[in-house]
C-alpha cells in the first residue's frame, strides 16, 4: 500500500482558477482536481482546458494528485483523458466504477501511452454494483486506491442521511475490506455540512475507528480537522513505543507475551504499534516538505 498519508483529499474544481491556484498553498495531504460532478455541463472544455494549463505549470509539493475525468460513457470522459494524458497524471480517478472491466478498459488507454506509464488509476465507489464487485475492482491493474463516493451511493440506495451512517455501514466496511484485502489505500466519503465542525469530528472519528486512511473533504476549512484526527495521537504514539521496548525485553527473556498497562502485549500487537509510528514519521515527512 501506498506509504504516504491520505488524511486529508481536497476536492478543487476543476473550473476554478483561484482554487486551483489556492490548493498548491493548503495543508492538505492529497488533491482531487474535479472535472465532474464540481463543474456544470456547459464549462466542461474550458475546465478541461484550464487544469490541463495549471497542472503544467503549478508545483503542488508533496501532495497527492488524482485528476477525477468523467465518466467515460459520457460525452466528456473520452476528452478528458486525451487532454490530460498528455500531463503525465499521478493518478486518474475514475468515477462511477461498476466492475473490474471499466479499471481494465483505462488501464489498456495508458499502457500505450509513454506519458501515462506511471500513472496509477483511483476508483470512486458510489454505486451499489460497485459495492457488490469491490474485491475485483480492487486488485484491477494499476489500481491504488478507493474514494467512498457516499453521496451518490446513498441516492442509489435510497438511504437517508444519519449521523452514524448506519445505511451505508454495509457498503462503506466492503469496499474497506476489499481495499486492505487487496493493499490498496481507503479513504471516506465526504461530510457534507462544511460548517458542522463537530459533526465533521464525529464523522471523521467514526471512518478512522472503521479503519480508512483519510476522508474526502468539500472545503478548506475541512482540512486541519481531517489531519488532526486520521493522525496518531501523542498518546498512542507513546504506548506504541512502549509496547514496542517490553515486546523486545520479553523476547530477550525468551518470553511470548509482555504487559503493558496491565494488558497482554502479543505480535500482533507491535505490528499495528510499528505501523502507527510509521504514520506518524510519513506525516511528519510530509509536513517538512510542505
Amino acid at each position: 500500500m501506498d506509504a504516504r498519508p491520505y488524511r486529508s483529499v481536497l476536492y478543487i474544481p476543476g473550473s476554478k482558477a483561484r482554487a486551483l491556484e489556492k490548493a498548491a498553498g493548503l495543508a492538505c495531504d492529497a488533491i482531487i482536481f474535479d472535472l465532474e460532478d464540481a463543474v456544470a455541463v456547459t464549462e466542461k472544455a474550458s475546465a478541461r482546458a484550464l487544469l490541463a494549463e495549471t497542472l503544467a505549470r503549478t508545483e503542488y509539493g508533496p501532495r497527492a494528485k488524482l485528476l477525477r475525468i468523467n465518466d467515460l460513457a459520457s460525452d466528456w470522459g473520452r476528452a478528458d483523458l486525451e487532454v490530460l494524458a498528455e500531463t503525465g497524471p499521478e493518478a486518474i480517478l475514475l468515477p462511477k466504477v461498476g466492475s473490474a472491466a471499466d479499471v481494465e478498459a483505462l488501464a489498456r488507454f495508458l499502457d500505450a501511452r509513454p506519458a501515462t506509464a506511471e500513472t496509477r488509476i483511483w476508483a470512486m465507489m458510489e454505486t451499489p454494483q460497485g459495492v457488490q464487485n469491490a474485491p475485483a475492482i480492487a486488485r484491477a491493474p494499476r489500481m491504488a486506491g478507493f474514494v467512498m463516493g457516499t453521496n451518490d451511493l446513498a441516492k442509489e440506495l435510497g438511504a437517508r442521511f444519519r449521523p452514524d451512517r448506519l445505511p451505508l455501514m454495509l457498503a462503506l466496511q466492503a469496499c474497506l475490506m476489499a481495499a486492505r484485502g487487496a493493499g490498496i489505500v481507503a479513504v471516506d466519503g465526504v461530510f457534507n455540512a462544511f460548517r458542522d465542525e463537530d459533526g465533521l469530528r464525529a464523522e471523521c472519528e467514526q471512518g478512522r475507528d472503521l479503519g480508512f486512511d483519510g476522508k474526502s473533504l468539500i472545503h478548506p476549512a475541512q482540512i486541519d480537522t481531517a489531519n488532526a484526527v486520521f493522525a496518531p495521537a501523542p498518546e498512542e504514539l507513546d504506548l506504541a513505543r512502549r509496547q514496542i521496548a517490553a515486546w523486545q525485553e520479553a523476547t530477550e527473556r525468551g518470553e511470548g507475551v509482555a504487559v503493558v498497562d496491565g494488558r497482554i502485549v502479543e505480535n500482533l500487537h507491535i505490528e499495528t504499534a510499528r505501523r502507527q509510528i510509521a504514520r506518524a514519521e510519513a506525516i511528519a515527512r510530509l509536513k517538512e516538505a510542505m
